[in-house]
């Protein structure tokens, strides 16, 4: 399979309409994980990030992905995606074929690729986040970790923000705070404000309430260059929306609470200022991600 970059080169002659592509690609990426799973084609489970991909692509803009580090969480496809545009390998790790990711068995939440990391284990990021900038502090690199409201809970963050702000650890702590940890509101589970975590340990932070990636990029920019230029960890809180179930079906909010989550979708966003070509990038986009997934379904399955 030729590579989502070819496409888009093919397509895009300026930024906004490389971003269109790439935020289509995952949207349309996750929507299909979600009929594929209701088929029995998935290995395991999935979570998907549908609302939240502005954020993926606005981090990984940021970034040197030559010598920077990304680790993230179980809900992993679009900041992959957004990382390396791997699509075909992607579909194989989550269907389970030699050629994925990781040969097949790491599926949908254990990713490894290059500089890239995920995890299902939530604060469990975090200290692995603090030793890679540690570790690879003096090559001028930075590490960059997602983590969502529902890690706030977990000693692990808190032990690492120490170290971080301790050692001097270029470590950029990216906070999506979608307000719903699986089925639990934020307010039920978590005390105070999540934006001001990281200042009792001398951390420079910012929040940013938005799904604009014209908002986002230029916030994702300033905090990748402090963490790089100060050689300091920086906590970037993000409150986003999370417009599907926490994994398939479990989700309890209303419909009415959903359909104004909805008017905040960044895809819609980005949509409204292109110049009505988009249907036609959406239908590009889509029939790349069927090719892709054909080919992923006629690769072998790993050896025992």
């Amino acid at each position: 399979m030729h590579h989502f970059a070819d496409l888009v080169s093919n397509h895009a002659a300026d930024d906004r309409t490389c971003d269109y592509m790439l935020m289509s690609l995952i949207r349309q990426f996750e929507t299909k994980l979600l009929d594929l799973f209701s088929q029995g084609l998935l290995s395991g489970t999935t979570h998907t990030c549908i609302g939240q991909e502005a954020n993926a692509i606005a981090l990984m803009a940021a970034i040197d992905k030559d010598i920077d580090t990304v680790w993230s969480n179980h809900r992993c496809h679009g900041h992959f995606l957004a990382y390396c545009g791997e699509v075909h390998r992607l579909f194989a790790e989550i269907v389970g074929r030699a050629s994925g990711v990781c040969g097949g068995r790491g599926g949908s939440q254990h990713l490894a690729w290059r500089n890239f990391f995920s995890s299902g284990i939530q604060g469990g990021l975090v200290p692995l986040a603090v030793g890679t900038a540690l570790a690879d502090r003096d090559k001028g690199a930075i590490t960059n970790v997602f983590l969502g409201d529902g890690t706030m809970g977990e000693g692990y963050v808190y032990e690492g923000l120490n170290l971080a702000s301790l050692w001097d650890c270029p470590v950029l702590f990216v906070v999506e705070d979608n307000g719903i940890a699986q089925t639990t509101p934020r307010d039920r589970g978590v005390a105070g404000r999540i934006a001001e975590r990281a200042r009792p340990f001398d951390i420079e932070s910012a929040s940013v309430r938005s799904t604009d990636l014209a908002v986002l990029k230029p916030a994702a920019q300033e905090a990748a260059r402090y963490v790089r230029e100060r050689g300091r960890p920086f906590w970037l809180h993000i409150e986003t929306v999370r417009l599907r179930a926490h994994s398939k079906s479990d989700d309890t909010r209303s419909e009415a609470e959903l359909e104004a989550l909805r008017e905040l979708d960044c895809l819609d966003l980005l949509r409204a200022g292109m110049n009505g070509e988009t249907d036609l990038l959406d239908t590009e986009v889509a029939a790349y991600l069927d090719a892709c997934f054909d080919a992923a379904m006629k690769d072998p399955e790993p050896c025992a």
